[in-house]
């Protein structure tokens, strides 16, 4: 099905592009379901009769388009967009176990520090309170799709080598999870060490969200910036209409 479909672009079309469209109406018509592999290389060489060359480069412009993604040591899959609420205040570790999906982390740094001018104002503390700065990448499936820089006032957390791969988690287990908080979405563009992580090219959208949360009394617990892969993410919320002033 794949060749047949590849022959039907137009001559004038490279053919990479070509295999690539191919491929893509093969996988929206359901011939491969998200998150199924996809054949391999030397398989599509075979049922399209293309090059090796041109098969991997139309699978390359497929994962820059967020369509496939490669996990190492294992093949090429589809992607499946992944919808987040936006309205409920959940971490990633519980909005990846309510989906099924298997939530990683990769550890950047966890150190204590002094909080930035914008910090100590957003978490409502004293310049001389120490805080703790957390960087992480976050996986599903072991890809990589959000990078998190966290910061916290030292008082609430265990000591850092003991926090576990859920910060809402260990937070809740010291009385201290959040309840409440305001976060803000924005489109933006990868940079080149969020490219790197992500596995996408430099420039590659991404959605960038600023967070604040607070504990029952107000008291603010958790500033956090993150970048999440705009080719797999959607953020979704509940509307309801207001009532009729008049």
């Amino acid at each position: 099905m794949l060749g047949k479909l590849a022959g039907r672009q137009a001559d004038s079309t490279p053919l990479y592009i070509r295999l690539a469209n191919s491929i893509r109406t093969h996988i929206d018509g359901g011939g491969i379901a998200p998150g199924g592999a996809l054949p391999s290389e030397r398989d599509l060489c075979e049922i399209t009769g293309m090059s090796r060359v041109t098969v991997r480069k139309a699978i390359d412009t497929l994962i820059e388009e967020g369509v496939l993604f490669r996990k190492a040591g294992s093949g090429t899959f589809v992607a499946q967009r992944i919808e987040a609420p936006s309205s409920v205040l959940s971490g990633f570790s519980d909005d990846a176990r309510k989906r099924g999906d298997k939530a990683g982390v990769i550890w950047m740094f966890k150190t204590y520090a002094m909080p930035t001018d914008e910090e100590a104002a957003a978490l409502e503390i004293a310049q001389t309170t120490e805080v703790a700065r957390l960087g992480r990448v976050r996986l599903l499936g072991g890809e990589p799709l959000a990078i998190e820089h966290a910061v916290i006032p030292a008082r609430f957390l265990p000591a850092l080598e003991d926090l576990g791969d859920s910060l809402y988690a260990t937070l809740g287990v010291r009385g201290f999870r959040p309840v409440a908080g305001q976060q803000r979405i924005r489109a933006s563009l990868a940079t080149p060490t969020e490219a790197g992580i992500f596995s996408v090219r430099q420039n590659s959208e991404v959605l960038r969200i600023e967070r604040l949360t607070r504990l029952s009394d107000g008291t603010p617990v958790e500033f956090t910036r993150s970048a999440y892969r705009g080719d797999r993410y959607d953020f979704v919320s509940q509307l309801r209409c207001e009532p009729d002033d008049a």
